[in-house]
């Protein structure tokens, strides 16, 4: 679903900073070798990780769902110099993609990938953290929510993608419709948990920004 018309979003990626070169090959080989490339966050919304990141200046990043790498990578644009990304993914067949294109960037030996369940291996991660990105499994959002906030650093910021699901949030919901049903459940959630405040942006398919308290 598309909020904005096409134009307008070519308009937007004009006249924001240009993809740095690596995230354009990243961008164009996972559309030439991957399934379902539009889950790549892209040129504009890649652009925004990187200003938040930069904004927030994180010493340690918590991605919750890697895919091909590009939204790790943007999110390392603002770390600070000797920081640390974890990156979780289910997707063995991904590990090797993503590892080319973290080791041609200057943080490889920054970043760390994790493959399996999310909720298993987030409660091994002996860290706090100053930056989240939640873009995995939309059933567990309120599960890793859950379990993140108590690993934040007070003032660290949670990013969710996708809550706007294509406006279904906004639809009458199907009876077996559980994703849809548990990202209006997740969205109320944010709006309400005293441990933060949030404010939703209509970027893409819906990006939250909630910063604990």
């Amino acid at each position: 679903m598309h909020f904005i018309s096409q134009e307008l979003e070519d308009y937007i990626e004009q006249h924001s900073q240009n993809e740095p070169e690596l995230l354009v090959q990243l961008n164009r080989e996972t559309y030439r070798k991957v399934l379902q490339p539009r889950m790549l966050s892209g040129h504009f919304q890649g652009r925004v990780l990187s200003m938040l990141s930069k904004l927030i200046r994180p010493a340690s990043i918590l991605e919750i769902g890697t895919y091909t790498g590009y939204s790790a990578l943007c999110l390392c644009e603002g770390m600070q110099k000797n920081g640390v990304l974890h990156t979780i993914d289910i997707k063995e067949e991904l590990v090797d993609f993503q590892r080319k294109y973290f080791d041609k960037s200057v943080w490889g030996n920054q970043i760390h990938q994790h493959l399996g369940e999310a909720l298993d291996i987030i409660p091994t991660l002996d860290s706090k953290f100053d930056l989240v990105f939640i873009d995995a499994d939309k059933e567990n959002y309120i599960h890793y929510f859950h379990l993140i906030v108590p690993m934040m650093n007070k003032g660290g910021i949670i990013l969710s993608d996708n809550v706007l699901w294509s406006g279904k949030v906004l639809e009458d919901v199907k009876e077996n419709d559980l994703t849809t049903k548990i990202l209006i459940e997740y969205n109320q959630l944010l709006k309400n948990d005293p441990r933060v405040e949030t404010v939703l942006l209509p970027i893409r398919d819906g990006l939250t920004v909630s910063r604990v308290l």
